[in-house]
């Protein structure tokens, strides 16, 4: 997601369009790194998953600052079309692709009130406008919904890998590591 993002919305020659590339490629090469490590280095596994971790805030970080440098809304967790996201459940980019059309195809155009009209104010601005729960909200764009939708997996995932990390440290710390674990088992062979 973080690449299409980044090659539709930031310009390739902008520091932050790879930064941000970079930081979701290390947050999943960190945690396939870190997994693989687990049958060997218990403590090279915990140091992955947190750099893995880390990057995943860097970007998370990206892209609230992308949010905000632009005057685009960051949604709360409860944000309805956020909300709609989440019901979801997309396992792809196709299916946050097809959520991202379906929102941008909902918009409206509405008068002030919010009722279905011409689409301009009287000032001649275009009033989009999308219903969402009972009345409409302020226009709604694919950059700001890919980036929040991003926002909403990122949060997700840094949840489920403070879970992990808190798991694989009580595991380190009540089994050591290998090292620690064939000392034990070299120990134990001296003294029988």
């Amino acid at each position: 997601m973080t690449v299409r993002f980044c090659d539709r919305y930031i310009d390739k020659r902008n520091r932050t369009h790879d930064q941000m590339v970079q930081a979701a490629r290390s947050g999943v090469q960190n945690i396939a790194e870190g997994s693989q490590a687990s049958g060997t280095s218990k403590k090279t596994e915990l140091k992955l998953t947190n750099v893995a971790r880390a990057s995943l805030e860097e970007l998370r970080l990206d892209y609230e600052d992308f949010l905000r440098q632009r005057g685009l809304p960051l949604w709360e967790p409860d944000h309805p079309a956020l909300s709609r996201f989440k019901a979801r459940r997309c396992s792809s980019l196709e299916d946050v692709r097809a959520w991202v059309e379906r929102e941008k195809g909902e918009q409206k155009h509405t008068d002030k009130q919010g009722r279905t009209g011409t689409g301009t104010d009287r000032r001649g601005r275009n009033q989009l406008s999308v219903t969402v729960g009972g009345g409409p909200c302020p226009s709604i764009t694919a950059p700001v919904l890919a980036a929040n939708a991003t926002l909403s997996l990122l949060n997700l995932c840094c949840y489920l890998l403070d879970r992990q990390i808190e798991a694989q440290a009580k595991a380190f710390e009540k089994e050591g590591g290998f090292t620690e674990r064939l000392y034990r088992v070299r120990s134990a062979k001296r003294k029988s």
